[in-house]
């Protein structure tokens, strides 16, 4: 990952272990966050990767 900045505090975002919640199921995945207002960015990869496939396994249920 290149040097991403958070956009609102200008620090350098660093990987964090997030939880994620969806359909009444959690799952966790390491994705760059801000060490000072914790907001975390979803890189496309992710979001059309294993979010994506995590969605369709629960739905199929």
């Amino acid at each position: 990952m290149s040097e991403q900045k958070c956009f609102r505090c200008d620090k350098l975002l660093v990987d964090k272990k997030t939880a994620f919640l969806y359909l009444g199921r959690n799952f966790t995945h390491e994705v760059p966050c801000c060490p000072k207002c914790n907001k975390v960015y979803i890189p496309m990869s992710l979001a059309e990767g294993r979010i994506a496939d995590v969605e369709r396994e629960l739905e199929d249920k």
